[in-house]
């Protein structure tokens, strides 16, 4: 791994972009915990949940509103003074639609909070934001061939598909792993400095969007100050769609880093795949909710709440290194390790020595437990 030449003029934009989101972001949450509680707009206590008592939701507005504002800012000013160099394959749509369609999933998210909609309606608003990121510009036209030395080109409606199919799942993995206070928030942590330290690489040569990184980071860390275990607020559908929405943006501009989040978001990305899986398999829906994730599993395993967090953040950063340490190809080869592995653990058990009542919802006691 290889820093590109400008790097070092791009790190002091970085600091002050993830210093300043993590300020506002820190001062809006307890803004944003009283006026929704003040709207109702709060989880309350049941077998799938892992809260004990009523805790407020949607405080994902607060590292929305943290990271647009810085963002937008510094989009503007960098304009005016030319700070950083802006990709030359990044649209000023591309960058519209990760600031116009970041507040969009955030405030589509809160109308789940405030509503209780069902999933069928988050799938289609999830949609519709990926459309409008397409609409925008942006799209995955080349992946690293797994199979070759060459890549894997898309074009028109293919390119528009596969596009869509990232945003749409990638919001839908920071969902469903959104299951203990601040692991969500702190996996998109890890995965936003790992996008932000590869932008800054020979290999992808971005500053700008590393500056964009570490402004999510910063907002991310803000906020996790008030979610991490015991939580105060969740991020609630405002967030985890945000947050999905901007890294999946991110991982898309100017050149696709796909592969890095793809290795680096192994952990959500993972188990979202074999919890539909195995929900079909068992003539369930795949929106239904149970006990079966992996958050689960460690949970079962007699670890601590605190502990479980931990041990996936840890998890994360490891394949982040990965990430950051690999090429293209082999990061693709690395996400298939993992993802056997994930299987093994997760879709294996299920089948065999855990009866199908063991993983409902209703089964888990006040230890833990997704709130999806």
């Amino acid at each position: 791994m290889r820093f590109i030449a400008g790097s070092g003029d791009a790190l002091p934009w970085m600091v002050i972009a993830f210093v300043a989101a993590a300020l506002l972001s820190l001062v809006l949450t307890p803004a944003v915990r009283r006026l929704v509680m003040r709207q109702g707009m709060v989880d309350r206590p049941e077998a799938r949940r892992v809260n004990v008592v009523p805790i407020p939701r949607a405080g994902g507005l607060a590292v929305a509103a943290a990271f647009l504002l810085v963002a937008a800012v510094f989009l503007f000013l960098n304009e005016q003074q030319g700070w950083v160099r802006v990709p030359f394959q990044l649209s000023a749509g591309e960058l519209a639609a990760l600031l116009l369609g970041g507040a969009g999933a955030a405030a589509l998210g809160a109308l789940d909070d405030y509503f209780n909609l069902r999933a069928r309606w988050q799938l289609l608003m999830q949609i519709g934001l990926a459309a409008f990121a397409v609409a925008l510009g942006i799209g995955i036209e080349v992946i690293n061939d797994p199979f070759g030395p060459g890549v894997i080109r898309f074009e028109g409606l293919l390119a528009a598909g596969f596009t869509m199919f990232w945003i749409v799942g990638m919001m839908n993995s920071i969902n469903w792993i959104d299951g203990l206070d601040g692991l969500s928030s702190g996996i998109a942590l890890i995965a936003a400095v790992t996008l932000a330290l590869i932008s800054l690489t020979t290999q992808v040569g971005q500053p700008l969007i590393a500056v964009l990184c570490f402004a999510l980071a910063g907002a991310l860390l803000g906020f996790l100050r008030w979610n991490f275990y015991p939580a105060v607020i969740f991020a609630g559908t405002s967030g985890v769609q945000f947050i999905g929405y901007s890294i999946a943006v991110l991982s898309i501009l100017g050149s696709a880093k796909v592969a890095v989040a793809l290795l680096v978001l192994g952990v959500p990305i993972i188990d979202t795949f074999w919890i539909i899986v195995r929900r079909l398999a068992n003539r369930r829906s795949p929106f239904s909710p149970d006990r079966s994730h992996i958050h689960h599993r460690m949970l079962d395993l007699g670890l601590s709440h605190r502990q479980t967090v931990l041990l996936i953040y840890g998890i994360c950063i490891a394949l982040g290194l990965l990430s950051l340490l690999l090429s293209g190809v082999n990061q693709l080869y690395a996400f298939v390790g993992v993802f056997i592995v994930f299987g093994l653990i997760l879709f294996v058990p299920a089948r065999g020595s855990l009866r199908a009542e063991e993983l409902e919802a209703d089964a888990y006691e006040n230890g833990g437990g997704a709130r999806r």
